[in-house]
């Protein structure tokens, strides 16, 4: 299938498709013309991508994960996947503690500012 089909049938933009082939998370045959022409399994991998991409994952470690992952986006056990996955939910948590404390900072300004206009 071309391009713009496979966008219609994921949801994904063919500029994010053309993305995910040049990260290395897609393939495509090339026509004689140059067309980009995909099998059925694409639409799978698409899915998969935007799952894990959605779960906060980066291309570089959805590279890795993708061929332990479902359609869904569900990871089975591979070898290294785990610690991937391990890292990647310690660093969220950091950045999930960073913006705690900058919304309670923010939080605090707000309610000092309502109290001297008050």
């Amino acid at each position: 299938m071309l391009i713009g089909k496979l966008a219609a049938r994921t949801g994904a933009a063919e500029r994010q498709l053309r993305h995910y082939e040049r990260v290395g998370l897609l393939t495509a045959a090339r026509r004689h013309n140059g067309y980009r022409e995909y099998d059925d399994s694409a639409v799978d991998t698409v899915r998969r991508i935007r799952a894990l991409l959605a779960a906060g994952l980066p291309t570089r470690t959805i590279r890795t994960v993708l061929p332990c992952a479902t359609g869904d986006g569900t990871v089975h056990p591979c070898p290294g996947v785990l610690d991937l996955l391990r890292n990647r939910l310690a660093t969220l948590d950091q950045r999930a503690a960073e913006l705690a404390t900058a919304r309670q900072a923010l939080l605090d300004s707000i309610t000092v500012a309502e109290r001297a206009a008050g």
